[in-house]
């Protein structure tokens, strides 16, 4: 089975930029779509992108719309996030996962394998 650990979190002040990492091991990344999942204080879990297993299609919440992207390199089996222009609203644990990448955003079940998440904070 694959097992995803995230990299990657840090503090960052506001307006700037990071770049997390979802590296994969004992399988092959480009079998799974991957999601990146933001968990802030208090609040759910949720899906803010996905990239599809095969034809690279990605998805982005209306939160981090044109401010975020996610790509994968399958030569190192890594799926990553960069995130621009970073607000306060942002600091959560992003988690990856891996997904059905829908175009209304990431599907995941029981079966789907978690990573153990990496925290981002950006002070107000």
């Amino acid at each position: 089975q694959v097992h995803l650990v995230e990299s990657g979190g840090a503090l960052v002040q506001p307006g700037g930029s990071l770049t997390l990492s979802c590296a994969a091991s004992g399988d092959t990344l480009d079998d799974y779509g991957i999601g990146w999942f933001q968990q802030a204080p208090g609040k759910e879990r949720e899906g803010v992108s996905c990239i599809g297993k095969r034809d690279g299609r990605t998805y982005y919440s209306d939160s981090v719309k044109g401010r975020f992207t996610t790509s994968r390199d399958n030569a190192k089996n890594t799926v990553y996030l960069q995130m621009n222009s970073l607000k306060p609203e942002d600091t959560a644990v992003y988690y990856c996962a891996t997904v059905f990448c829908s175009v209304d955003g990431p599907r995941y079940n029981v079966l789907d394998r978690w990573g153990k998440g990496t925290l981002v904070i950006v002070p107000s």
